[in-house]
């Protein structure tokens, strides 16, 4: 239903524009796709003429308004809605998987999914390790884990204890910056960044996403970080206590680092794994179809081969080892990708380590540590014929594909719930007049007297809310982890760079076959689509509308 509800409505806009054979356009003032015209009926994409010297200029204005409303309202039918697939692949770059012959993959967060409940574990167990072992005031304690508060790639200023979302431009997205819990005032952030929305690339991070000021949170453990680092400041603030921002920053990094360190985490996953890990059996079934067709695996995770080991059993069973040409655990990523001189180390089945020099890898067997330079000359996997699948786009992909042209796949599993709301009538409904109405404050400004002037500050009034409802519909304190109001984020922008594709689980390979062929849409840059929505109709090219921009002439 969605699909021929789409196919009519671009029809319709292709009859409109002149080609649909016997109804195209013609030099009648009404537009054949829009149906016969009535006793003062007009035309929505017709622009109407401007009126004459002297004539209401402001009720010009309303009615290029109200033609538009109808528009969009006939334009979107509610088959519309719905379209996009949550458990689709996306691509960024065209990638056929016929040429892939090795598959390698990350644990965490890639084979092994993880529950939302393993959060509020994290947070109080950093925020119990704040107090009992650095000695944080114990009001702190009255924080819970709050999920629906930050989302993943936002930036975070050391200095200035702010939590931050920024675009693919490196500006901050007004609105989106918070000290603590509390929203920072647009004047103030401008204010703050010397006058300006704009981050330096400077300060904005290093290849890691760390630059010397600025750190920029990709994983999704750092959900629990980001909110126990806000509630602590929130704390120090609203009890008008001074402290060091950098310091501060630390000691909660270093006691969510705790928690991974002293192996809490694993031991809440291990004691129940039918609580914390999500879609095993759709991981075995993913690995197995991989095998059967001759494909060839391996695994490089930074966690430990006990925990691994255990999660994999509950997943795929004893002999998951089978699935697997190389195994590879502890290997200190990023650092393994770029990190010569890690050799490898062997572990027998307790655990523990040899000291034998390793010559080649073997299936079945388990590696600690080591280097991408000796796994490349051992196993001779290059180039694009191996994807590597994880969940971090710095720590996972990014030297895999600059450096040394992998094929790389993200595993983005805010990306299903997200594409559920884009799939949503409100949104769709939002947004497509946000942009139509958009398009219409471009074409309307020059209109320049009084009156007009004050149409126009009632459009951008009724734009800037239109905005903060789409972006409520994501996250109300951040909204989209993919977008700032119009832009990409800067998470968005990292994601297109290191990953050909990106889905929101490992599972969604098993809606395609093994030999399928992933082709990126063409998105139009903005000189191949210079018309915006409601232009799409006859007579968009027309002296009428070239009359609207002849300020640009």
């Amino acid at each position: 239903m969605a699909g021929a509800g789409l196919r009519a409505t671009a029809r319709r806009w292709l009859l409109c524009r002149g080609h649909g054979g016997p109804r195209a356009a013609s030099s009648s003032p009404s537009c054949p796709g829009c149906g016969p015209p009535g006793p003062g009926a007009h035309c929505p994409s017709t622009p109407r003429s401007a009126p004459a010297d002297g004539a209401d200029l402001s009720a010009h204005l309303w009615a290029r308004y109200q033609d538009m409303r109808r528009l969009v309202h006939d334009l979107l039918p509610p088959e519309v809605c719905s379209l996009l697939n949550p458990a689709a692949i996306y691509a960024n770059n065209e990638i056929s998987l016929s040429d892939v012959e090795v598959y390698g993959f990350d644990y965490d967060y890639t084979l092994a999914q993880y529950a939302d409940a393993l959060h509020p574990e994290i947070f109080n167990a950093a925020r119990d390790i704040l107090i009992e072992h650095y000695k944080y005031p114990e009001g702190i304690r009255k924080y819970d884990y709050d999920p629906s508060f930050a989302i993943r790639g936002l930036h975070y200023d050391i200095q200035k204890s702010l939590l931050m979302k920024i675009d693919a431009f490196h500006y901050v997205q007004l609105g989106t910056a918070y000290r603590g819990l509390q929203p920072v005032p647009d004047d103030e952030v401008i204010d703050l960044y010397g006058g300006t929305q704009h981050i330096p690339l400077y300060q904005m991070s290093g290849f890691y996403g760390k630059g010397p000021s600025i750190k920029q949170f990709m994983d999704i453990f750092s959900l629990p970080e980001m909110a126990l680092l806000s509630c602590v400041v929130d704390y120090f603030l609203g009890h008008g206590l001074e402290f060091d921002q950098v310091h501060l920053y630390k000691d909660v990094t270093d006691a969510i680092r705790d928690v991974h360190v002293k192996g809490l985490m694993y031991q809440w996953i291990e004691q129940d794994m039918e609580k914390y890990i999500l879609r095993g059996d759709e991981t075995f079934a993913v690995l197995s179809r991989l095998v059967a067709h001759g494909k060839q695996l391996f695994l490089i995770t930074n966690s430990p081969f006990s925990f691994v080991d255990k999660g994999m059993r509950h997943m795929v069973g004893p002999d998951w080892r089978q699935l697997f040409d190389v195994v590879i655990v502890q290997a200190d990523k990023p650092n393994f990708f770029t990190d010569r001189r890690k050799p490898f180390r062997k572990l027998d089945e307790k655990g523990s380590l040899h000291w034998d020099r390793i010559t080649r890898l073997e299936k079945g067997k388990i590696y600690r540590q080591g280097n991408l330079f000796d796994f490349l000359r051992l196993t001779e996997w290059r180039g694009p014929r191996v994807l590597y699948f994880g969940d971090h786009l710095y720590s996972d992909l990014a030297d895999l594909m600059l450096r040394h042209g992998w094929r790389t796949g993200a595993i983005i599993p805010e990306l299903e719930r997200e594409i559920r709301i884009i799939n949503t009538e409100q949104y769709m409904h939002s947004l497509t007049w946000q942009q139509a109405l958009t398009g219409l404050l471009e074409r309307m400004q020059t209109y320049q007297d009084a009156e007009s002037r004050q149409v126009l500050a009632t459009w951008m009034k009724e734009r800037q809310e239109l905005r903060c409802i789409t972006k409520a519909l994501f996250n109300a304190q951040f909204g989209s982890i993919f977008r700032t109001f119009h832009n990409p984020t800067y998470f968005s922008r990292r994601l297109v760079r290191f990953s050909d594709l990106y889905m929101a689980s490992l599972s969604c390979l098993l809606n395609y076959r093994v030999d399928f062929t992933f082709y990126p849409r063409r998105t139009p840059l903005q000189h191949e689509a210079p018309l915006w929505m409601d232009q799409l109709c006859t007579g968009c090219m027309k002296t009428p509308f070239l009359g609207d921009m002849a300020h640009i002439r």
